[in-house]
């Protein structure tokens, strides 16, 4: 069994983290992931037997993205409860196999992106961009590519503005351990720091033109 501090059917990432197992796997906005790199597509594609047997074992519905450089598996947030409590059990089983096949665990390469459609305060664009993306609603504010391979949208009413001017920026999720590394890199490709006052939780950026950029590191963390 997992050693998490939960027995519910819901965990949080502080919980999934302390599990036994679970050392290649890190958080996103999206659920917890894993990069596993890999030769060729033929060695990345050989892991995926092994995903399909611990989902089958441990009720667990992960994604699985097969390509010539890695697989990515993750354990997707559909529903905004949290994570299953067979989490743990799952990542430890796929990382035992990876482990069996000498593919590679790369933390460094674990990220999600989403897009925060800042709309003015009297209008809801949530429908628009659903029907433009062809994406299905999540919860009360985001909507989501049907078969996650898009980034997820994020729809929430700003104040005091001109409804003529948007302030649409980008979310990128990434592990706690990167997180830093990942702000001086932009900072250093032309970025500037424009609040930090949140870090470690995200750190909020501009590019060189203005654009907006928030590097997130909260969702690794939470308990």
């Amino acid at each position: 069994m997992s050693e998490t501090t939960s027995s519910a059917e819901w965990i949080s990432p502080a919980e999934f983290h302390r599990a036994h197992g679970v050392a290649d796997w890190r958080v996103t906005a999206t659920g917890p992931q894993a990069v596993f790199v890999a030769p060729s597509l033929v060695d990345a594609a050989a892991i995926v037997p092994a995903v399909v047997d611990a989902a089958a074992r441990f009720g667990v519905l992960p994604d699985i993205d097969v390509r010539p450089e890695a697989v990515v598996v993750r354990i997707p947030d559909r529903t905004f409860q949290g994570i299953p409590a067979a989490a743990p059990e799952f990542a430890a089983a796929v990382s035992a196999a990876a482990r069996e096949l000498r593919l590679t665990a790369d933390p460094s390469r674990v990220q999600s992106i989403g897009i925060y459609v800042a709309q003015h305060s009297e209008a809801d664009v949530r429908p628009f961009f659903a029907a433009a993306l062809g994406y299905e609603d999540l919860g009360d504010t985001d909507a989501v590519d049907p078969l996650r391979c898009g980034p997820q949208l994020a729809f929430n009413p700003i104040t005091g503005d001109a409804p003529a001017r948007g302030r649409t920026h980008f979310d990128v999720f990434v592990p706690d351990d990167q997180a830093r590394a990942r702000v001086d890199a932009a900072i250093a490709a032309g970025g500037r720091l424009v609040d930090d006052s949140n870090a470690p939780a995200w750190w909020t950026l501009a590019s060189p033109d203005n654009h907006g950029v928030d590097i997130a590191s909260w969702t690794d963390t939470t308990d």
